[in-house]
């Protein structure tokens, strides 16, 4: 469509503000109304400010890095277990599958799930609580405040400003935990968007977690059916296929059905709390204390179910333990081996000691390597015999 009504060769910025306008609900939160970007910059022809927030991060160097980042289980231990990358795109599709069921803005759910783990340093969890722990008197170290100093500061792609210059709805939907940024509740701009990532974000890890457990064997089937959520997918399945043999392709159907049954309640769900609210625009939203995106009560009981035994059976596995130990102490000492003699780090890092001090220095530094990076750069500098 174009500015006539007529439908044209080429499909501008202007007709899908003009689809946002007639097609998403009221309390979406629209494109043509974006607050903007801290550096101005003049609109694409073609694309939404919220399609170039999605592509930049797409193109950014921390999201290639994705690949190479720990979800549970470290790159050497196998190919197909989740990392940082698969982990986002799963939470992004499962997302974008919400926000597109409740009439929401999709490509500002896509920007903000494409871009909400950024943050994360190398070896899962357990790089960040090292991280945390060396920087705990230097202005401390948590993921979600990494990742606005990723698309705020550290991305250098661009010649005009530091960062990517994402607009402030997308910078606002990356603030997980807002009363770190927030000294009132009411400075907090809030999108039904950004809390879909956060909803998304949980459902993904903890089936695909749930996934990569039993196919490392570390989890077996037997010791599921004490969950409602894998019970009650299991007998659909086992109804539906009774004749079907392979038991890898039906724990896969099984796993896809807990993941269907979790976004299905959260759209349900999520309508009732709308109308329940009586939320009819954005500015009603702003207003609103109770959360909105979220799961009924047995869906949230059944989530917490299955969080729970993750936490006892898998993450607290000894194998589990021994991979995450193993990637704090690598941290650690390259952080302790950085901070001695500073003049190791790379030109670059080097340069952002003058601004922030050392110990910010190496933190961004150490967040940004890849779990493949950090252990070569412990090789260079702990096995004799390994090039510099």
């Amino acid at each position: 469509m174009n500015k006539t009504g007529a439908i044209g060769l080429k499909v501008t910025r202007f007709d899908y503000q003009k689809y946002e306008e007639n097609f998403l609900a009221p309390y979406a939160v629209k494109s043509s109304q974006s607050r903007g970007r801290k550096h101005k910059e003049k609109e694409h022809e073609f694309r939404t400010a919220f399609q170039r927030d999605r592509d930049r991060i797409i193109h950014s160097t921390a999201f290639r890095r994705l690949e190479y980042k720990t979800q549970v289980f470290v790159n050497h231990e196998g190919d197909h277990y989740r990392t940082r990358l698969t982990h986002t795109l799963e939470t992004s599709q499962i997302a974008r599958t919400i926000g597109r069921a409740l009439r929401l803005n999709e490509d500002l759910v896509e920007a903000i799930a494409l871009a909400h783990d950024l943050g994360h340093g190398p070896f899962g969890h357990a790089g960040e609580w090292a991280l945390s722990e060396l920087m705990k008197n230097h202005g401390g170290f948590e993921h979600n405040v990494q990742t606005l100093r990723i698309v705020e500061e550290l991305e250098d792609s661009y010649v005009d400003f530091p960062g990517l210059n994402l607009t402030f709805e997308t910078l606002e939907g990356l603030k997980k935990h807002p009363e770190r940024f927030y000294r009132r509740r009411a400075q907090r701009f809030r999108s039904l968007e950004a809390d879909i990532v956060d909803l998304a974000d949980e459902i993904a890890y903890s089936n695909h977690d749930l996934d990569d457990g039993l196919r490392s064997e570390l989890l077996s089937e037997a010791s599921l059916r004490d969950l409602h959520l894998w019970r009650e997918a299991e007998k659909y399945i086992g109804n539906k296929y009774a004749s079907f043999s392979s038991r890898t392709q039906k724990k896969r159907l099984t796993i896809r059905l807990m993941i269907n049954r979790l976004a299905t309640d959260v759209v349900e769900h999520s309508v009732k709390q709308i109308r329940r609210l009586g939320i009819r625009s954005l500015d009603d939203l702003q207003k609103t204390r109770p959360p909105v995106i979220s799961l009924s009560d047995t869906g949230r009981r059944s989530l917490a179910e299955l969080k729970r035994f993750l936490y006892q059976n898998l993450y607290q596995n000894y194998r589990v333990i021994r991979m995450t130990d193993k990637g704090q102490r690598f941290l650690k000492a390259l952080f302790q081996i950085y901070l001695q003699k500073p003049e190791q780090l790379p030109p670059d890092a080097l340069m952002r000691r003058k601004k922030e001090g050392i110990h910010r220095a190496i933190c961004d530094y150490l967040a940004g390597m890849t779990d493949r990076f950090a252990l070569d750069e412990y090789k260079r500098f702990f096995e004799p015999y390994e090039r510099v």
